[in-house]
């Protein structure tokens, strides 16, 4: 084919230092490059030559200074830094939002507008109710924000004002890039990262970003990043390393994107590859926890040398929700998974897991995002400062040594047994290894009073460490009795509904919100249940375990009125020991033993008689010990006992006049007032005011039971007792046991 010759195309204007097409297409291999094929089909041999020229028109604009304008204009809407970053500053102040625990502090707030609005309308001065109300306000706010639940931190941190990443690049950096694309698939909205300064240093700075509004949330996919998100996160990682720029991570994610598409793309891949990088970069790497961390997703930036945590972030393995969910069935008990995660900053610094917590404002960073974002650059300056420090081989180890550390164990130490307990606790409460039987109680009970009495004596106290541990193990055992008694009168759920109600009823000074309707509702609860109570199938062991609660309970009052009554006991029950190692009661008793022994299993007559015979001369004999004591032996027949107890009855219905006459009943509704008046903590002034009247009540009712009538009928109740038993000798019952130790020892 003939060569084609074209006359050289000229350009004017910008363009005509350009190269020519000419120089274009000799510049080709083949000399046809760039040509039209048809162009070259149609072209004749001796063709004419045609001049033409090509003009092009550049439009001049204004130079476009990017990145830095060398004098930028102070007085930007937004900042220096806006005309950078497609995010700006809202059009709308966003509105505000109230959680639930701080709507009493709404109430006040309430208040102050109330009255400043009618201090303008009336033009009269409130300037001292409108200081009491905000004083009122800043402690109310103090003291809610001082003792937050680890729920209401969840809270805190899920706040749809609390300042983004972005907000917070704005505010401590002086100079910020925003890089965009991880260079395999699209740019995340999810995740920002780019290139800043703070104080002249270079930072590569990386972070999740939430929207501020439902439209920017939408864009942002809630904070929730893709695998192209933390590929891009890892390829600002790799480039940051190779230029030296230390990293600086900000976590605010309920975690990883968890559709289809992510899955498909690598959404655990990528993950990985973020872990296996970021602990082989040379460079330092600052993590900052500003919202909540959720799994993987938080980690995947996560794995600094040092993890620092605003004052309300969270920072978990599965949310409060999804654990409560998991353990036990329902998302409403949040509050108590949140509680046993162990999941904000101060639990997770005391773990070691956290390296250092960053105030918030009270009212959280929200409530004052520039000094929040102020307290975040102080915290980066002084930890990069305390990094750069050391060499690549050092940064390396300590930021392997941080993880390797955390959940760390060494051999040759028991396990708490605590920590053995399921993370699933259990619906039945754990039952002990053994419950203490009703005999085995009495047996420790009177072992525990010749304790106390021998220790009272030598006048040592070291019985009153077993007095102690016998009262905690009978809480315990009774805690454990009336759960069962609960679930068996099937009034376990109504209590827990209870205590739940009670629990949301509280308010910011840990106050009930409606007293009168809960304290209803619970005396309500304790009639039912105390009136069923009886039915119950261990109702008999409750009833025993607590009557010897009180009764040891009583005993670790110093003044003991029942002491020269044990004293009494401890003696005979040292006497009988005696008389029953006595060596010719010890042969008897063998005697007879052994006879047993070799007799049949229905004993024959004679054998009973001689039982029946020992026991009649060791009663006679022990009644002569007891004799030599000052006691007298009586029976206690159903008829005595009769009467014992109907002397009883007019006591107490004499005790009973007394109260309800009207100058008693007076001094007792005073004392009543004065109790409740004084408090926990009354002052000296009321101690001794209710000690005085406390007395003077004490005192009418002692000479009431002091009266000559009934000194009398008591005295004629002995004489009857000793008369019917002159003729009726009978075993001796101890439990009858009633003693005069002011007129004559008897053994009752």
């Amino acid at each position: 084919m003939a060569s084609v010759t074209q006359p050289p195309a000229s350009f004017t204007g910008n363009l005509a230092s350009k190269p020519t097409a000419s120089d274009i297409l000799r510049s080709s291999s083949n000399g046809a490059c760039g040509v039209p094929l048809r162009s070259l089909g149609r072209s004749q041999l001796g063709a004419k030559r045609r001049d033409f020229t090509i003009s092009a028109k550049v439009r001049k604009v204004k130079k476009h200074e990017y990145p830095w304008p060398e004098d930028p204009d102070l007085d930007v809407k937004g900042g220096v830094l806006s005309h950078l970053s497609p995010f700006k500053p809202l059009r709308e102040k966003p509105k505000p939002v109230t959680l639930d625990f701080e709507k009493p502090l709404m109430d006040l707030q309430k208040k102050i507008i109330d009255v400043q609005k009618m201090a303008n309308e009336t033009g009269l001065d409130f300037s001292d109710q409108i200081i009491s109300l905000e004083n009122k306000y800043q402690q109310a706010l103090k003291d809610l924000y001082t003792h937050l639940t680890p729920i209401q931190r969840v809270n805190i941190a899920r706040h749809p004002n609390r300042p983004t990443f972005l907000d917070h690049v704005f505010n401590i950096t002086e100079k910020f890039v925003e890089l965009h694309g991880d260079r395999a698939g699209y740019d995340d909205p999810a995740v920002v990262t780019g290139l800043g300064t703070i104080n002249g240093r270079s930072y590569m700075f990386m972070g999740q970003q939430k929207g501020r509004n439902t439209k920017e949330n939408i864009q942002r996919n809630f904070g929730m990043p893709t695998p192209h998100g933390y590929r891009k996160a890892l390829r600002m990682m790799h480039y940051a390393d190779h230029h030296g720029f230390p990293i600086v991570t900000f976590i605010d994610t309920p975690g990883a994107y968890a559709d289809l598409k992510s899955e498909e793309l690598g959404q655990g891949e990528a993950i990985a590859q973020n872990l296996r990088t970021m602990f082989g970069l040379k460079v330092p790497i600052v993590s900052i926890v500003m919202g909540e961390g959720g799994s993987g997703g938080a980690l995947a930036i996560g794995c600094a040398n040092k993890l620092l945590m605003l004052e309300n972030a969270v920072f978990y393995v599965a949310s409060p929700e999804a654990c409560a969910a998991i353990l036990w069935k329902t998302a409403k008990a949040s509050p108590k998974a949140a509680e046993k995660l162990k999941i904000t900053a101060t639990e997770l610094t005391k773990l070691q897991i956290c390296d250092g917590v960053i105030p918030e404002p009270l009212g959280g960073a929200h409530a004052d995002s520039y000094w929040t974002s102020q307290q975040i650059k102080t915290a980066i300056i002084e930890s990069m400062d305390e990094l750069t420090k050391m060499d690549t081989e050092t940064l390396l180890k300590h930021r392997a040594q941080k993880f390797r550390k955390l959940g760390g164990f060494q051999e040759g130490i028991p396990i708490d047994p605590k920590r053995k307990v399921n993370m699933k606790k259990k619906e039945e409460p754990i039952i002990p290894v053994s419950m203490t039987s009703e005999v085995e109680l009495r047996d420790e009970v009177e072992k525990l009073k010749q304790q106390i009495l021998e220790a009272s004596k030598s006048s040592s106290g070291s019985a009153e460490t077993g007095l102690k541990g016998m009262i905690e193990k009978l809480k315990i055992e009774l805690d454990y009795e009336y759960d069962k008694a609960a679930k068996s009168l099937g009034m376990e759920e109504k209590i827990l509904m209870v205590r739940e109600e009670i629990a949301k009823a509280r308010n910011v000074n840990d106050q009930l919100a409606h007293p009168a309707a809960l304290q209803e509702k619970i005396e309500h609860l304790m009639e039912e249940f105390q009136r069923n109570l009886p039915t119950a199938p261990n109702y008999s062991s409750l009833k025993y375990k607590l009557d010897t609660l009180k009764e040891l309970s009583n005993s670790l009052n110093p003044s003991k009125k029942s002491a020269p009554k044990d004293e009494l006991k401890i003696e005979i029950n040292k006497r009988f020991n005696e008389f029953v190692d006595r060596p010719e009661i010890k042969q008897k008793i063998e005697t007879l033993k052994s006879e047993i022994a070799k007799s049949d299993v229905d004993a024959s007559p004679e054998l009973q008689r001689k039982i029946t015979q020992l026991s009649a001369e060791l009663d006679s004999e022990f009644k002569d010990v007891l004799n030599s004591l000052g006691l007298q032996v009586v029976s206690s027949d159903r008829a005595a006992k009769a009467k014992v107890d109907a002397f009883h009855e007019e006591v107490t219905m004499i005790i009973d006049d007394f109260v309800n006459s009207s100058d008693l009943k007076e001094k007792i509704e005073v004392l009543k007032a004065e109790v409740a008046k004084a408090g926990d903590t009354p002052d000296e002034e009321s101690k001794s005011k209710i000690e005085a009247l406390a007395a003077e009540v004490k005192q009418v009712i002692k000479e009431a039971v002091s009266s000559k009538e009934l000194k009398e009928k008591h005295e004629k109740l002995v004489a009857d007792i000793l008369e019917d038993n002159e003729d009726d000798e009978s075993e001796v019952d101890e439990s009858a046991v009633n003693i005069d130790l002011e007129v004559n020892r008897s053994f009752v």
